[in-house]
């Protein structure tokens, strides 16, 4: 890896590694892996005002581990990754998110000898895997999971629909007075789940989100992407899972992205609000396991 170099551990099966890579524009990009590194790879890409920290159930599963090799990635401006100047980081631009991803699945990908990726988004995460997808095609990539996942933005676009916790609180949540923001942002993370979080996980996502520099979190909404045409055109095997009580990226979202992509398998988690994977650990991983043939 550039920045830091190859980290520590890197070679061991099942422990937790991290380091940097380098996305558009020489930005350092936190990544973190952990199982085989010839295995399959999996790479995980985090919602807005969240970090790679977020998939750590997954880097926990051993079965994922002993047939995987898992990445997580922190996207630019949260977690242990940079966050540039809105004015010039590219934050509005499909084409930096793109390359910042790309850094990771070429190197995901170069590492397992070769081996495609399964990219999983949640959120924002999903947006992300979308303008990757438009830049570049499908190289390196094997397969989509789509947990609840945005694949557009903008007014009117139904692929970006969001729910009450997000637009009933946007504008307190992209303040950059903490008066305002600090208690929207406990306010929304007390809705990312329909069971509440316990304290220190709820704290987590807290600190998370308000790592993030207020301008960066507004400068990241400021982008309308159409992607009707792209997820209609895509030959990829998709899997959408989607909580039915999910309050921040709307169910309709899902609904649209399932019907775009030709042959995607949508999936309800009957109950479950905007992380499926944190709060439906087990059936999450299961349903990853079996789409993926790997871990069964």
């Amino acid at each position: 890896m550039s920045g830091p170099g190859q980290p520590r551990g890197a070679g061991e099966t099942g422990r937790v590694v991290s380091g940097l890579l380098r996305g558009a524009d020489d930005t350092p990009i936190a990544v973190r892996a952990a199982g085989d590194p010839g295995a399959p790879p999996i790479v995980f890409v985090h919602g807005w005002g969240g970090s790679s920290a977020g998939w750590s159930a997954q880097f926990d599963d051993r079965t994922l581990t002993a047939s995987c090799r898992l990445w997580a990635m922190d996207l630019r401006g949260h977690g242990g990754s940079a966050a540039p100047d809105p004015a010039f980081g590219g934050y509005r631009d499909s084409a930096t998110w793109a390359v910042d991803l790309a850094a990771v699945v070429d190197h995901a990908v170069a590492e397992a000898g070769g081996r495609p990726a399964v990219l999983v988004g949640s959120s924002y995460g999903g947006l992300v895997i979308t303008d990757l997808l438009r830049e570049r095609g499908g190289t390196g990539v094997a397969a989509l999971v789509l947990a609840g996942a945005l694949t557009e933005i903008g007014p009117g676009r139904p692929g970006g629909a969001v729910g009450t916790a997000m637009s009933s609180r946007m504008r307190e949540l992209l303040s950059e007075d903490p008066a305002v923001a600090v208690p929207a942002v406990v306010g929304f993370v007390d809705e990312l789940t329909a069971t509440p979080l316990d304290g220190p996980r709820t704290q987590r996502y807290v600190g998370d989100l308000l790592r993030v520099p207020p301008s960066v979190r507004l400068a990241m909404f400021r982008r309308t992407v159409d992607n009707a045409d792209l997820l209609a055109g895509l030959r990829l095997p998709t899997l959408v899972l989607h909580g039915t009580a999910d309050t921040v990226v709307a169910p309709s979202a899902a609904e649209y992205a399932a019907g775009k992509i030709p042959g995607a398998v949508l999936r309800w988690f009957s109950g479950v609000g905007h992380l499926p994977f944190v709060e439906r650990v087990q059936e999450f991983d299961a349903e990853l396991r079996a789409f993926t043939g790997h871990g069964r």
